[in-house]
């Protein structure tokens, strides 16, 4: 009898270890799918990304580049500016003559 009830606990213990084995094998394969789905969304991403890019550089190599602004319209800019600040006080007149001929000269 004692050998009877032995093994019905050794079986009943065996049972319970082999399904918590399997509940872990369960949870590691539900890992690493999990792993495979996050690579493979990472990889389409970066796939997407790299065909943007080169429809990037495709749609920028086809557009004309813009005509260079206009040199002296900048200075004019710059000098209308220059002479607003003097107007309201913040420039003194020694810096505003000084900004302007930086101006003039660059």
């Amino acid at each position: 009898m004692v050998a009877g009830t032995a093994t019905a606990v050794s079986n009943r213990v065996s049972r319970r270890q082999g399904g918590r084995w399997a509940a872990q094998e369960e949870e590691q394969a539900a890992q690493q799918q999990a792993y495979a789905d996050q690579a493979a969304y990472q990889q389409q991403l970066a796939q997407q990304q790299l065909a943007q890019q080169q429809a990037y550089q495709q749609q920028a190599a086809v557009q004309p580049q813009a005509p260079a602004a206009d040199p002296m319209a900048a200075k004019l800019t710059q000098l209308k500016t220059l002479a607003d600040l003097k107007a309201s006080g913040v420039l003194t007149d020694a810096e505003f003559e000084q900004q302007k001929a930086a101006i003039l000269a660059g």
